[in-house]
């Protein structure tokens, strides 16, 4: 047998043992191949929901607002299925020395003001620690809110509020409860005082931001007014359900306009 007989000879040997090997085998089959694939795919980084990629992006967690917060608001204005996609959340967890009112809008993704936000006299002095839905409380009504239309008061320029949360915040339109400017809001009265003035329980806001707030917010915007109250949380309709299991599996909730 020639030198060219022999390799040719070895190499058929080794061929013949591979697809031997294949064939007999049982952890080598096509079948085997698909589903190492499937299990790459399955290890891969799931997407973040759509909530946490927004409040990622706006830096929100550096402007002072907890994820908690509005990890809240983001499912609750699901729900609502808002008409004008500006979302305004007052964390009345935060002092009152803080610009705790964000106004963010969803479709483009902006935070378009961080500013200053009262609470009513009777909820507390810096911090909001009372709730109240009773007419004469002088007491903010946490929950959510959809905005209405605009009238001239003794504030001047005010937005009307529909607290849409029964037995929470529904008596809001007949308490008057509207967001306003007022001169106490402002950082000489936090100068001057140690905090910021306080309502009869409406969230105003500042004379200079007043009527650029009242523009964007306007005619069917939502207003999320948060505190850490865990009575609110269990009677909550809006955010009944939602629990830290939920976030994690379910599919983020897309913000759907009713344009």
């Amino acid at each position: 047998m020639t030198k060219a007989q022999v390799v040719l000879a070895a190499v058929v040997v080794v061929l013949s043992a591979s697809f031997c090997f294949r064939d007999f085998n049982p952890l080598y089959n096509s079948t085997s191949a698909q589903t190492d694939t499937l299990l790459i795919k399955s290890d891969s980084v799931p997407a973040k929901p759509e909530w946490i990629t927004l409040y990622d992006s706006l830096h929100l967690r550096e402007e002072g607002l907890s994820e908690a917060a509005f990890r809240y608001a983001w499912f609750g204005f699901q729900k609502m299925k808002l008409s004008n996609p500006v979302m305004a959340i007052a964390d009345f967890s935060q002092s009152s020395r803080n610009k705790r009112l964000y106004v963010i809008d969803v479709i483009r993704k902006k935070v378009l003001m961080h500013t200053y936000v009262a609470h009513g006299r009777n909820s507390g002095e810096e911090f909001a620690k009372k709730f109240s839905n009773t007419n004469s409380s002088f007491q903010s009504s946490l929950g959510f809110y959809r905005t209405m239309g605009t009238y001239i008061g003794k504030h001047g320029l005010s937005l009307k509020l529909e607290g849409v949360e029964k037995g929470i915040n529904d008596r809001a339109f007949e308490r008057a409860i509207v967001m306003h400017g007022a001169e106490y809001v402002s950082e000489s009265f936090i100068k001057n005082t140690g905090r910021l003035g306080r309502s009869q329980g409406c969230p105003a806001v500042s004379i200079a931001d007043s009527k650029k707030l009242i523009n964007m917010l306007y005619n069917g915007a939502g207003l999320f007014i948060y505190s850490m109250d865990q009575k609110y949380f269990k009677s909550s309709s809006l955010l009944a359900g939602l629990t830290q299991e939920e976030e994690v599996q379910t599919s983020p909730l897309l913000y759907t306009s009713a344009k």
